[in-house]
């Protein structure tokens, strides 16, 4: 059990980001702090000058979670990512990068340009940062002006007889449209930057000393202390390098773990160059040996990367592992199957023992924090189990109930069965009446099963809630007597969105087709929050007094929630797209889609010139000028 008293008094006093979970594990809020101890336990003081925000979130806290960090910008960039990646209810969300400012130096150039942007492209360029302090980007930018000649125009070929840009006459440009510039001088200028926005800056750093001493001896004190901020700024963005690798780069940094009751590894993931959190997976026991971390690193290799789609093109170890050669043709096989499933081009993906540099460093960063979490795994791993025993003995007790107001025995599984409860959960969307689509989503357990997900276009009871929930159940239970494999399987219980009116409903259709599925509703209050479960026989059990019932069925609610709008709305979309095009004369199904598949959108249709609309398959004069007519109107 986590008793939050007892894991205050176990935090660190070191920078680093929280993560507040509710009683699902969840996660709900995080945060980052200079002093993860003081932070943290501030959530936890009695104070009425709480923020309204913190006083309706703690309430919700069922426990805590921590990644340490060696500096406070390390902090606040894991943050950033970790806030993108599980987009908490009680953050402020972060839509993109744009918050943060990277360098960019523009390699693809002859004469690469180094400018501030807040965008990184795969487009061949490096990219450094983000860095959190966008002063700090702006103060090396004007020392790297001040210290070299480099391009400042986007301008690639240039013609003869140009006339130099002011740049050029005050020095800031070494001349590359009139032909006067040295390329050698120009990349070895270019190489020194590179390094120090890549972290080697130790001798810049003792140039940048001598000449703040030089300055300060002869009373130049604006010089001097130019040159003591210059250095804070390179300090302060060699210490983002630890949290964001300078390169377009994926790779997982895997750490093994050995405590005295289990066996883990620790997955770093780093995307697109940045840190995004951290993984935990449990190994089984049989590990022995001095060779134990090897065995378990081997283990997870071969287990754990053949079921992505993509993987990362570097796995960042702390040590070398027997058979490294092996598992790197094992991954060039598994890469090499995924692109041929997508048509795509294979890449490779290489084992990596770093010694030195930015891998070292972020390696470093993940040790540290992987000693820290060593101590709290087996006390980790108690609590997930008695959660999950928790939430099954929940849905047990839902499932009994319902059961028992029908007169049905339900299908209990046994304490000591590992399987979980099948939950099918359905809501029905519409526009207005029209378009009325019907979602239905499975879980087993806590974990959402996607493949099972289904859509149903209601085709007899537009605008009816109550008629098109007996048609989505009525055409899901035919598919199942029908043998369907993609249907094959009844849950142990079905969540309803609505009330007792809705549950009615689909219980006369399950009735009917003599399957005993319970059924319960899922009631929202006026703020739109999930209030309650509703049975059959009206009872109600009110989940503002049981929280771990109250985060699941929330969760699968908004679930469900999204996947009918989502769907409702592509189909709602599809039909304005058809109706435009069925409005033009002379444009019928054909010529339809060969637009649509030609230009992708009613957009693009519109501004399309007549001879882009006549490369169309299918097209002639008459149809073309029908579509100018048409959008000219």
């Amino acid at each position: 059990m986590f008793i939050i008293e007892d894991e205050l008094k176990k935090l660190p006093t070191t920078p680093g980001v929280y993560m507040h979970k509710d009683s699902l594990g969840e996660v709900i809020y995080v945060g980052k702090a200079i002093n993860l101890r003081n932070r943290v336990r501030s959530y936890f003081r009695k104070t009425s000058q709480a923020d309204p925000k913190v006083r309706a979130m703690v309430p919700n806290i069922a426990e805590f979670e921590y990644i340490s960090c060696a500096t406070e910008m390390e902090a606040l960039l894991l943050e950033c990512n970790l806030i993108k990646k599980y987009m908490p209810r009680y953050n402020i969300l972060l839509k993109d990068d744009k918050s943060y400012p990277y360098i960019e130096v523009t390699t693809s150039e002859r004469f690469p340009r180094v400018i501030s942007t807040r965008r990184m492209e795969r487009d061949g360029n490096r990219y450094f940062g983000p860095y959190s302090d966008a002063g700090a980007v702006r103060r090396i930018l004007g020392m790297v002006d001040e210290t070299y000649q480099l391009k400042k125009c986007r301008q690639q070929e240039f013609r003869k007889g140009v006339r130099p840009c002011l740049n050029y006459f005050i020095g800031k440009c070494p001349g590359i449209c009139v032909g006067e510039a040295d390329e050698e001088k120009y990349q070895r200028d270019i190489e020194e930057i590179t390094d120090l926005l890549s972290g080697k800056d130790s001798h810049i750093i003792a140039r940048l000393k001598e000449e703040m001493e030089q300055a300060s001896d002869e009373l130049r004190y604006e010089d001097a202390a130019k040159y003591r901020d210059y250095i804070k700024s390179i300090k302060s963005i060699g210490e983002t390098q630890r949290a964001t690798m300078v390169r377009d780069r994926d790779a997982d940094v895997l750490i093994p773990i050995i405590t005295d009751r289990t066996g883990v590894i620790a997955q770093y993931k780093v995307r697109d160059g940045k840190m995004t959190g951290r993984e935990i997976t449990y190994m089984r026991s049989g590990y022995t040996g001095a060779n134990e971390a090897s065995e378990m690193l081997s283990s997870f290799i071969t287990l754990y990367y053949p079921e992505l789609s993509v993987l990362p093109r570097e796995l960042i170890l702390p040590r070398h592992i027997g058979d490294e050669q092996l598992l790197e043709d094992f991954l060039d096989s598994v890469n090499a199957g995924n692109a041929e499933a997508k048509s795509d081009v294979m890449h490779k993906t290489h084992i990596v023992v770093p010694e030195r540099g930015e891998k070292r460093a972020i390696l470093k960063m993940a040790h540290d924090d992987a000693i820290k979490l060593a101590g709290t795994l087996d006390e980790k791993a108690e609590r997930e189990e008695e959660r999950k025993d928790a939430l099954k003995k929940e849905i047990a007790s839902l499932i009994e109930y319902a059961s028992s107001i029908s007169g049905s025995a339900p299908l209990l599984i046994a304490d000591d069965d590992d399987r979980e409860y099948r939950i099918e959960a359905y809501d029905i969307s519409n526009f207005n009446g029209l378009d009325t689509v019907g979602g239905m989503v499975v879980y087993e357990g806590r974990k959402p099963i996607r493949s099972d997900y289904r859509k149903f276009k209601v085709r007899t009871a537009e605008g009816d809630d109550y008629g098109s929930l007996r048609e989505v159940i009525y055409r899901r239970l035919k598919r199942a007597r029908k043998g369907d494999p993609g249907f094959s399987t009844y849950p142990d219980i079905m969540f309803i969105d609505g009330g007792l009116g809705q549950v009615h409903a689909v219980k006369a259709v399950v009735d009917a087709f003599r399957i005993a599925i319970p059924v319960v509703g899922l009631a929202k209050d006026d703020a739109h929050r999930t209030r309650a479960i509703v049975f059959d026989d009206g009872h109600e059990i009110d989940l503002k007094g049981n929280r771990l019932l109250f985060s699941y069925c929330g969760n699968i609610q908004e679930e469900v929630h999204r996947f009918a709008i989502t769907y409702m709305s592509g189909v709602k979309g599809k039909k304005m797209i058809k109706s435009a095009l069925e409005d033009i004369p002379g444009i019928g199904p054909k010529r339809r889609v060969a637009l649509l598949s030609k230009f992708g959108s009613i957009k693009a249709i519109k501004e399309a010139s007549y001879d882009e609309l006549m490369e169309v398959e299918g097209m002639n004069a008459a149809a073309a000028e029908s579509i100018l007519e048409y959008f000219a109107e």
